[in-house]
């Protein structure tokens, strides 16, 4: 009987949490579908937006090209989806934190609500860093390598997909401090390790530089030094996270040591 009732408890506590993992996906997903829809009579002047760092790099009066026959519609939308998803990030990753929290310790909450508002303020921007500096230096670059005899015209499908690839590689290059605040915090990696595996790191930037970016030098110095830097940064400032969330206990054993 007992064995039964256990059964039947674990069984309720698991079907609340998948009500309450719905709720949260339902709460995000109603947040980015809002700022979607809001935005939507506005598609094509984000585009054009997006579109800007190209366009410049282009010679005068050129313009981007649409191959396909719904692409210059499908294209606008896709991108309006992407930009609602990113202005809704720190609801979502809120939603996150909501449905992990009640399982945290007091200090591993102190923990997570500031990684979370970092993290999106890094990830976004991560994103600002790549449109604002990174195409504007890589266009010009990449279309004054282009031969006299051709006629530089992208095609937009073509164009969204690298510039989304790029927006991912350095919004998530951006986050490399809380991923070692993080490794730090939770022990799984010591502060001293990571600061001992600072040349495999370098090599590694290099390495994912020139897998995500196009096969041009300045694409991968302007992907590999942020990262590389922002690894510093994380060595920096993992050990003062350290100790402002460390659980009373663990000091207690700190200053007994």
């Amino acid at each position: 009987m007992a064995e039964e009732q256990k059964t039947s408890g674990s069984e309720d506590t698991f079907i609340s949490h998948l009500i309450e993992l719905r709720s949260r996906v339902v709460k995000s997903s109603a947040a980015v579908l809002i700022i979607f829809l809001c935005m939507m009579p506005w598609a094509a002047h984000i585009f054009d937006l997006l579109a800007a760092p190209m366009i410049h790099a282009l010679p005068a009066g050129s313009k981007m090209i649409a191959t396909g026959v719904i692409t210059p519609f499908l294209i606008p939308v896709k991108v309006t989806m992407v930009l609602a998803l990113i202005i809704a990030l720190p609801w979502v990753l809120y939603q996150m934190w909501a449905f992990v929290a009640p399982g945290l310790y007091t200090h591993e909450k102190r923990l997570v609500a500031p990684l979370v508002i970092s993290s999106s303020l890094l990830f976004i921007a991560g994103v600002a860093f790549c449109y604002f500096f990174v195409f504007g230096v890589v266009f010009p670059f990449i279309n004054n390598f282009a031969p006299k005899s051709v006629s530089v015209a992208p095609d937009i499908d073509s164009y969204v997909d690298f510039v989304l690839t790029m927006f991912l590689a350095f919004g998530i290059t951006f986050e490399v401090p809380i991923i070692v605040i993080v490794l730090v915090r939770m022990g799984l990696v010591p502060l001293a390790k990571l600061k001992q595996i600072r040349p495999y790191v370098v090599v590694g930037a290099f390495v994912v530089a020139a897998v995500v970016t196009p096969p041009d030098i300045m694409s991968q110095l302007l992907l590999a030094v942020p990262l590389c830097l922002l690894y510093e940064i994380g060595l920096l400032v993992a050990p003062i996270f350290e100790k402002a969330t460390r659980a009373p206990e663990e000091r207690e054993d700190a200053v007994g040591s």
